[in-house]
């Protein structure tokens, strides 16, 4: 503990002046509030909380506590279980799904939720006006991508039908085996029709807001906090423990560290919000937790700029990476390198090999592209959010070109919305990505980047990739499946490269067990926040070895 003492002293000095600006802005911004129940600190500042249109897990977390849809996840091991459904049935062939919704299901004003409220919310998602990148979640739902894409202009003919108000019936293209999975995303969760119809884009400032999840929004103050309050009139109250919760955004890793030791946070759940300057102590305490994680580190190329539209060039960068120089100078946590999308531990699904490290084959197909030693390779960026190992690592990999390729790629750093802007839009050359799967199946990974899906990113387009998903999808033997989608992936990693695979990350967050409880590692870091609970007095718990009880 010395050691750790006097090295976050040194950390604390080195970063004093961010330090310093952030909890300035922290203690003003609390003049108005008393301290919540459980405090966390929640990584970047929402881009919204609307559940059709966010995509970063940081809005995600914040979104599944004031809305819920027909499943929502087991604390556990993040498997879905009845939410506002309370059964539902399947047929036979797994492709109609029956779901019957609570009777005492209602939104936080008291209106009663009803199978109606999903109709409308899943179509909203649906709508091209909405501008959902998830969208592509409910192109299982037959007539959904039609509609989505604008080849069908009907809403009615995308099968997602209320038979009564308490009845939902929802057909599906193929049988899906993650569709209750999906059933529990952010996305497909009801949004108050009456609220969006009268407010428009500004229906999340409505209050009081209504929602159908375990807790009410408050306040949202930006580069504040988001203010949360037990939902009363939520169905499972009952087992909702903390009245007010706060989750305070934050990107400096060091800052996030000191908000926790000096009390004023519970939890740090951010993957980024680790000082890698003091990873190998932290990686030594009992409040320090990591655990195998369903998320891959990787960059984007845009296929549509030049030089970026030849294969060639896009193998030639990704050869020259020397990917465990990465993982063993910079994130020090355990991370795997990764030649391939999927991470391993994935349920039913062992991927392909992709392309390893080979400088003198990087420059061979360079040089084959029209660049002999860089010779005449264009000004382009690499593009990444303001995260201070978002920032090492992009410096590592300009060195690496630079030293391998003889190419100079600039370096821009964005403020987060504007980088999810930036890469929505495809205002990039290459562009830092990573993804965290929303459910255990490599389909959350493979399907993103499917031509029409909102999440590509990359603007590949390839008709062979896009049956191959489908084809997959429609097997029912999970064999069969596998060797489908493997083909799909080799298009992505080795073929045809539209990215480029770094490193899979471990799960990392740090909390106080005698503290807090109510949270289990999983691997989707999936953790509800109705079900953690803060103790005043320290509390005994199991030892993982021996199963004594310890305080």
């Amino acid at each position: 503990m010395n050691g750790f003492g006097n090295a976050l002293r040194y950390c604390r000095r080195a970063f004093c002046f961010s330090s310093a600006v952030l909890f300035l802005a922290f203690v003003t911004g609390c003049s108005r509030y008393e301290r919540a129940d459980l405090v966390i600190v929640n990584g970047p500042e929402p881009e919204s909380l609307d559940p059709a249109i966010i995509t970063g897990q940081a809005d995600g977390r914040i979104a599944l506590t004031i809305f819920e849809g027909l499943t929502r996840y087991n604390e556990t091991n993040a498997t879905p279980l009845p939410g506002l459904a309370e059964r539902w049935d399947i047929s036979p062939d797994g492709r109609v799904y029956t779901f019957h919704i609570r009777t005492n299901a209602v939104w936080s004003t008291g209106q009663p939720i009803t199978a109606h409220d999903f109709v409308y919310s899943w179509l909203r998602v649906l709508n091209p006006l909405t501008g959902a990148d998830y969208a592509g979640q409910l192109y299982y739902v037959k007539g959904g991508e039609a509609f989505n894409t604008g080849k069908s202009k009907d809403a009615s003919s995308v099968a997602v039908k209320a038979l009564d108000d308490k009845t939902l019936r929802v057909e599906l293209v193929d049988p899906t085996p993650f569709f209750l999975d999906l059933c529990a995303f952010q996305t497909l969760a009801p949004v108050p029709r009456w609220t969006i119809e009268k407010h428009g884009d500004r229906w999340l400032m409505a209050r009081p807001l209504p929602v159908s999840g375990a807790y009410n929004l408050v306040d949202w103050r930006l580069n504040d906090r988001v203010r949360l309050r037990k939902n009363p009139l939520y169905w499972d109250a009952a087992n909702t423990y903390c009245d007010v919760v706060d989750m305070i955004p934050c990107t400096v890793a060091t800052t996030a560290l000191n908000l926790y030791e000096t009390g004023e946070a519970d939890i740090v759940w951010d993957k980024e919000l680790v000082p890698i300057e003091l990873l190998d102590l932290l990686r030594e305490r009992k409040d320090f937790h990591t655990y195998n994680y369903l998320g891959s580190y990787f960059f984007r190329y845009n296929v549509t700029k030049k030089p970026f539209d030849d294969v060639r060039v896009r193998k030639a960068m990704a050869l020259a990476i020397d990917k465990r120089r990465l993982v063993e100078k910079i994130t020090r946590a355990g991370e795997k390198v990764a030649s391939h999308l999927v991470p391993p531990g994935v349920a039913n699904y062992n991927s392909p090999e992709g392309l390893g490290y080979d400088p003198e084959l990087a420059r061979k197909l360079l040089a084959e592209a029209g660049f002999p030693g860089g010779q005449g390779f264009p000004r382009v960026d690499y593009m990444f959010n303001s995260v201070k190992t978002h920032e090492k690592i992009a410096v590592e990999l300009q060195e690496m070109w630079a030293r391998e390729l003889g190419i100079h790629i600039e370096l821009r750093n964005l403020e987060w919305k504007v980088f999810l802007q930036a890469q929505s839009r495809l205002e990039f050359g290459l562009s830092r990505s990573s993804w965290i799967g929303d459910y255990n199946d490599p389909n959350t990974f493979l399907d993103m980047f499917m031509s029409n899906n909102g999440n590509n990113r990359t603007g590949w387009k390839s008709e062979r990739y896009d049956s191959l998903i489908r084809e997959a999808n429609g097997k029912l033997d999970p064999k069969e499946r596998e060797k489908i989608l493997q083909q799909a992936e080799l298009l992505l990693i080795r073929e045809e490269l539209p990215i480029a695979p770094l490193f899979f990350y471990v799960g990392i967050e740090y909390y106080d067990e005698s503290k807090v409880s109510g949270i289990f590692s999983n691997i989707r870091a999936e953790h509800p926040v109705r079900t953690i609970r803060v103790h005043k007095e320290p509390v005994e718990r199991a030892d993982a070895n021996t199963g004594a009880r310890v305080n």
